[in-house]
């Protein structure tokens, strides 16, 4: 059978066609920016460019004078697997189903498109190294090149600890989450490489080097483990602080308080020389994980330094979004509290420092922003099309203009257990002006308790005015915006949620 001179032409001019579009879409591709997205495991808001100029943390604050610092931003929820999973599939929690640390995304959800793989969906080259997820096994789909390969690990660097072991009383329940080390260490005169996210970030500036060679534009995710506990860096960060002028925190509790939904300090009680039979950490005690916090956070605000200097070595800062997060608040000892496992303001408010091409330098946004919002955004930046399942909406208007009215609330979420057993999921809304929380039995869905903290009159946060009648007028409209913003419907922006 012979093709005719028509179809011949029709067949040649498809194919035409087809070169071009490739040609294009390659060359679109290479137009595009990378992005380099930091996560940072439980780190909480106190840095120096968030006004805490105790803290030394120069080269997140380089970053924040390159572009836009987010004073109110939000996670869903504040426990680290189940917020990356929010973040990182655009979903609240009552759609991932994700509510712990050891839930993988993937398997609540096998076919979400999620973050990085609809960047690698894009032509963009995705890879990641350090705690992105949770588990470094979730989410195959999303990453196209193995950093573990350009870049492998030495088993001699990188260490959880680095001074032999002293033993300690053990003051600790007997179960399997009891940690075999103490909840800080001083690691004397040690490379940053010695402990893990030293290691991460030598290992990243390699990969870097890799993608800057590379024709595609690249999604890098990078996570460092610190400030999270055990509170270990080198000698030369503890250096930084004077113990004796760290400041203890109220230990004031909130008044007419849920008393379930408190942290229950978390993974700090399962340390040894942590006592498990008192109210709250003595002084001394609680200066010293301080002081480890602190240092920690110093630790791993210089292994961002190393990676902000690489891009610029690079001569790719201009043409990289660099967006550096935390995975959500953290406790250290406020109203004697510690670790994360509410949903309360300082367990879900997060440092979040957006830096982009054509973004104003030197900014700083009141508008409140939540961690599903970081997909739309991060694909409008890019120019890609922003997926129907995000659950959060683009801020890229308030990156252009950091002081427009924006959303009404953020949303956060916790399951506790009342006593005896009770499951209760709260369910929480940070307005302008309050917290909003109601507290409902998980299976019934009967409402138990509602807590309201104004921080116009309150900002401490110490009292629970949810009972006073001078208050009532607001709890309808606070109530509805909750239960909107739990389902995953898109509350309207500019308008006020205080009447």
């Amino acid at each position: 059978m012979t093709m005719t001179s028509n179809a011949r032409t029709l067949m040649l001019g498809i194919t035409f066609l087809c070169i071009v579009g490739s040609l294009r879409s390659e060359t679109d591709a290479a137009d595009r920016p990378n992005v380099l997205m930091i996560a940072v495991d439980d780190l909480r808001p106190e840095l120096a460019c968030y006004g805490a100029n105790h803290i030394h943390s120069p080269n997140i604050d380089r970053l924040a004078e390159s572009g836009v610092r987010f004073d109110r931003a939000y996670c869903q929820i504040a426990v680290c697997g189940a917020s990356r999973a929010s973040l990182l599939s655009g979903c609240r929690p009552e759609t991932t189903q994700c509510w712990d640390y050891k839930t993988p995304l993937r398997a609540k959800m096998p076919d979400v498109l999620t973050l990085p793989q609809h960047f690698r969906n894009n032509r963009y080259e995705t890879t990641f190294l350090g705690k992105v997820y949770h588990s470094r096994t979730d989410d195959p789909q999303g990453w196209s090149l193995s950093a573990d390969r350009i870049a492998p690990a030495d088993r001699t660097k990188g260490k959880g600890y680095v001074l032999p072991r002293v033993p300690l009383p053990n003051q600790r329940p007997a179960n399997s989450n009891r940690k075999s080390g103490p909840a800080f260490e001083n690691g004397g005169d040690v490379p940053d490489d010695a402990y893990a996210d030293g290691h991460t970030a030598d290992r990243a500036v390699k990969v870097m080097q890799h993608l800057a060679e590379q024709d595609k534009p690249f999604f890098f995710a990078v996570g460092f483990l610190k400030p999270h506990l055990p509170f270990n860096a080198p000698a030369k960060y503890w250096e930084l602080y004077d113990r004796a002028s760290i400041q203890i925190p109220s230990r004031e509790d909130v008044i007419d308080g849920v008393q379930y939904a408190r942290s229950g300090w978390g993974e700090l009680k399962n340390y040894p020389g942590i006592p498990n039979d008192v109210p709250y950490l003595d002084d001394e005690l609680t200066a010293e994980l301080i002081h480890g916090y602190y240092a920690a956070v110093s630790y791993t605000d210089a292994q961002v330094g190393k990676l902000i200097d690489e891009l610029e070595r690079l001569n790719l800062r201009d043409s990289t979004i660099v967006v550096l997060w935390g995975d959500h608040g953290w406790y250290v000892g406020d109203f004697g509290d510690w670790c994360k496992h509410t949903n309360y303001e300082i367990a879900t408010r997060v440092p979040l420092i957006v830096s982009a091409p054509g973004i104003p330098e030197k900014q700083k946004s009141n508008a409140l922003v939540e961690f599903v919002d970081i997909f739309p955004t991060l694909s409008e930046l890019a120019n890609l099309d922003i997926p129907e399942h995000c659950q959060g909406q683009s801020f890229v208007p308030v990156l252009k203009e950091p002081h427009r009215e924006w959303k009404q609330a953020a949303l956060s979420q916790y399951r506790k257990s009342k006593p005896p057993r009770i499951p209760m999921l709260g369910t929480s809304i940070r307005t302008e002006r309050f917290r909003y929380t109601d507290w409902r039995n998980r299976t019934t869905g009967e409402l138990d308790a509602i807590e309201l903290i104004d921080f116009k009159t309150n900002p401490g946060a110490t009292r629970n005015v949810a009972a006073d009648p001078s208050y009532a007028i607001f709890l309808p409209h606070l109530a509805e915006l909750c239960a909107k913003s739990a389902t995953g419907v898109r509350v309207e922006t500019g308008t006020t949620a205080n009447p």
